[in-house]
């Protein structure tokens, strides 16, 4: 037992390795402002890694850290909402779908260990998240392996203030604000790609993980277009807008922040870097 005692701790699981040089990332600057822009992924499988030298270079330079949302780790705050905006029991989903889109429903969520039935009183936009989120788990993702979540606990644990671009409430409020018809091409098209979304998403993090943000742009940006214009005007175009005009308001402050928010925001032709570079902001790939 005392030999036991004696022995050294295991060391710590070395971080995965990175592809490459890692994801992708850009910095603006003016006379006394520094901003770092990062694409993050929601959830991610354990061994993908991603925390570059650089990345956590301009991690550790930052004085503040800015997300889409300043507590993506708040399941209470999420459930009320859901509650409120996510379901319509008196239109149940059956009501909307074809048979054939009923069966394939319910074949999704009993491939999820679920049924059709815990699915009817959603309104369309909660349950297209619901069956695109949880294939993704079942093949190995985390959503505690997610950028946001890993950089937030390094921010706390540095003492750096962490603010959103938007609120839970504002998140919640675009998917359940969007038209019952844009909700259901939201959902026939999660439908029509639950089973290979395991595999896209693969493909997504294999280019995000190696910088390649001209194949994330086709991926996810492009494909959302084609499948619904007004589903990309509201979920990215809208949003990035938004947010270039707060990296805006940012630059004209001074100071270092660091920025990660969603890849897909990062890339095509309306992405937030397109926007600002748009106004005569200059958006730099960090080498």
């Amino acid at each position: 037992q005392a030999q036991a005692q004696a022995q050294p701790a295991a060391p710590a699981a070395a971080p995965a390795p990175i592809q490459g040089k890692g994801p992708a990332l850009w910095v603006i600057k003016d006379a006394d402002s520094t901003l770092y822009l990062f694409g993050s992924v929601h959830v991610l499988r354990p061994t993908t890694g991603w925390a570059s030298p650089r990345v956590q270079a301009a991690f550790d330079s930052a004085s503040e850290i800015w997300f889409e949302i300043s507590n993506p780790d708040d399941q209470a705050a999420l459930m009320p909402l859901i509650q409120q905006h996510g379901l319509s029991p008196d239109t149940p989903l059956s009501s909307r779908l074809t048979p054939e889109e009923n069966a394939e429903l319910d074949a999704a969520a009993q491939a999820l260990g679920a049924s059709g039935l815990q699915l009817q009183p959603m309104r369309p936009w909660l349950a297209a998240l619901t069956l695109s989120v949880a294939p993704l788990v079942k093949a190995g993702y985390d959503p505690k392996s997610g950028v946001e979540l890993v950089l937030k606990a390094r921010a706390e644990a540095a003492g750096k203030p962490i603010h959103g671009f938007e609120t839970i409430d504002k998140q919640i409020g675009i998917l359940a604000g969007l038209p019952d018809d844009v909700q259901l091409v939201f959902l026939r098209e999660t439908l029509k790609d639950y089973e290979n979304a395991a595999t896209k998403l693969d493909e997504m993090v294999s280019a995000w993980a190696s910088g390649d943000v001209d194949v994330l742009g086709r991926v996810m940006v492009e494909e959302m277009k084609d499948a619904s214009p007004a589903l990309y005007q509201s979920v990215l175009v809208d949003r990035n807008t938004d947010w270039a005009n707060q990296i805006q308001t940012l630059l004209q402050g001074s100071g270092t922040a660091f920025i990660a928010v969603g890849a897909g925001h990062l890339a095509g032709d309306d992405s937030v870097q397109a926007q600002l570079k748009a106004r005569g902001v200059q958006v730099e790939a960090v080498e």
